[in-house]
């Protein structure tokens, strides 16, 4: 019983600590207050219970009297009076006795009980007894072999979020998710009001300019587009939060559905663009940066200049028109069935993520490669390729990895004009059809679905970076 006692101590005493910092934190009180209502709502009577006959109490109120009785607040009182006084006539300013008065009573009081309690905490100290405070009576209820187990269910909420709180790790993926949920409803109220001012009227574009007022009076009340912008907006909010955002205006199609068939293809593109760019770029940028100035370098970076200047549009008619009519390697136009369609849209939407990455990988390898820690690893001995690619790429990958999370980003927003060239039945074409018309469920589901993703990959990015730069994990711990 007395092993099961000092195992769960630590244990508790553990939970107290976490508890206690989690409280200092001003983001995490109000939550930890909420969530846990219950225990904090228990802890707090017994809390005040322990106060009421607290040895802290009756030291407090005994050393008062003795301040009192050597005339500190007398001492107190006059000093703050002289110095206000002073302060009065240095800045010239008009202020009455009573002024002088009222304001030198309030800062004797506060320092006079600042001092009291000062005073008393010493005294505490010196007899060996503590203070009961909140978090003491929380930590010494979890000392209760009950107390955890019957405040378990209550308590799960709060319990979690200690638990969230006291890994650094978990903690900082939390706050990103954090900010990404309020990222996204930023979105949706910048689309949504942006649609809402839009000159386009969906009803006389669907229905043509012969549509009678009766008919259009009644679609927009199927449509809901009748009501005020705050009704509309909450709507289309809540529809996105729960996978539901009805039917679209064209077509009369349900609009989740017709994203979940056509985002995935999105998605697919340009993960084979992200892919083919990571595969191709590093390696160029190791290349040139192992090599600056020479043939290869140069070649390497004007290809990647090029790669940057060329518009997806064009070198997408250009292949087109090469490989597809002239040659006749590939298709010109997508077929899921198909794996040789996707070659000529992968290169096209990749070519400028490749260029940027092998830019960004020469230049931050070259930025490393001369400070003092490669240095001392060529002067151990250790071979010009160990020292590139352990020492000075992996201190490289921060500026790199940013890179490609900021590029897939624009890549999965601007695949658009690359599923337009090659006929691709993706999201991108997706919202670009329903833009003008504009329909505004389909859109808000389009782009606050694509920016989800987005905001999730950055999160995942940021992660990254941890396991990547060990001062990024040293930094985390700390905070």
């Amino acid at each position: 019983m007395e092993a099961a006692k000092s195992g769960g101590q630590p244990f508790a005493e553990a939970i107290g600590d976490s508890y206690s910092k989690l409280l200092q934190n001003a983001s995490y009180r109000y939550f930890a207050l909420i969530l846990g209502a219950p225990v904090n709502l228990f802890t707090l009577l017994v809390h005040r219970s322990r106060k009421a006959g607290d040895v802290h109490t009756s030291v407090l109120q005994e050393t008062r009297e003795e301040l009192l009785a050597s005339g500190l607040q007398e001492e107190l009182h006059a000093e703050f009076t002289a110095q206000l006084q002073s302060k009065a006539r240095f800045f010239k300013e008009q202020l009455t006795e009573t002024e002088i008065e009222a304001e030198a009573q309030k800062l004797t009081g506060e320092r006079f009980e600042c001092m009291a309690a000062e005073r008393a905490d010493r005294r505490l100290k010196e007899q060996g007894l503590t203070r009961s405070t909140f978090i003491s009576t929380f930590r010494s209820l979890l000392q209760h072999p009950l107390f955890l187990p019957l405040s378990f269910i209550p308590g799960l909420p709060l319990y979690l979020l200690i638990w969230l709180y006291s890994s650094p790790y978990l903690k900082y993926i939390f706050e990103r998710l954090v900010m990404t949920v309020f990222v996204i409803f930023g979105v949706a109220v910048l689309v949504f009001t942006i649609l809402y001012i839009s000159p386009f009227d969906p009803a006389v574009n669907i229905l043509g300019q012969t549509a009678t007022d009766a008919q259009i009076i009644e679609f927009n009340r199927v449509y809901g587009l009748d009501q005020s912008y705050l009704v509309q907006l909450w709507d289309n909010v809540k529809g996105i939060a729960m996978f539901d955002l009805g039917k679209s205006f064209a077509g009369n199609e349900e609009i989740v559905s017709a994203i979940g068939r056509k985002f995935p293809v999105t998605l697919e593109l340009t993960l084979f663009s992200l892919l083919m760019a990571v595969g191709i770029a590093i390696p160029i940028g190791i290349i040139s940066a192992a090599k600056p100035n020479s043939w290869l370098d140069y070649t390497f970076m004007l290809i990647a200049l090029i790669g940057l200047s060329i518009p997806s549009f064009w070198q997408g008619l250009v292949f087109i028109l090469g490989f597809s009519i002239k040659l006749q390697w590939l298709p010109a136009t997508f077929n899921p069935g198909n794996w040789m369609t996707f070659i000529m849209p992968v290169v096209v939407l990749g070519t400028g993520l490749t260029a940027a990455i092998a830019r960004m990988t020469r230049a931050s390898t070259l930025e490393v490669i001369h400070e003092d820690y490669i240095i001392t690893a060529t002067a151990k001995g250790l071979s010009k390729r160990k020292v590139l690619l352990k020492h000075a790429v992996r201190n490289a990958l921060i500026p790199i990895v940013t890179v490609i999370g900021l590029q897939f980003g624009a890549m999965l927003g601007g695949a658009a004009v690359t599923e337009k060239v090659f006929n691709i039945s993706g999201l991108g074409s997706y919202i670009v059809d329903k833009q003008f018309i504009p329909d505004i469920p389909a859109i808000m589901g389009g782009v606050v679905y694509t920016a989800i993703t987005i905001s999730l990959i950055n999160a995942l990015i940021d992660i990254l970076y941890a396991f990547v730069d060990p001062r990024i994990r040293s930094r985390m711990k700390q905070y």
